[in-house]
């Protein structure tokens, strides 16, 4: 199984907020490199960040979700 990379991170909390999203939509996400990331200062940054990946059969779906999700937020700070 190939999986493809969908939203990267540069902080632990943002890819587990992301990879929850994607786990509640019922997408088979999974975190990685979040522990290496946490072992060693600036290993994320270096790395290109942490990675939230999904079977390449659904990461068309899940980029979709994410997509909607960031639109959403935008929409509403400019309502403010």
């Amino acid at each position: 199984m190939k999986l493809v990379t969908v939203h990267t991170a540069f902080n632990p909390a943002d890819a587990q907020l992301v990879n929850s999203q994607l786990q509640a939509a019922g997408f088979h996400s999974v975190v990685m490199g979040e522990l290496a990331a946490l072992s060693l200062d600036g290993y994320a940054i270096t790395a290109g960040g942490i990675r939230v990946q999904v079977p390449e059969e659904e990461a068309a779906d899940a980029q979709l979700l994410l997509s909607g999700e960031e639109s959403s937020s935008d929409d509403d700070s400019k309502a403010d």
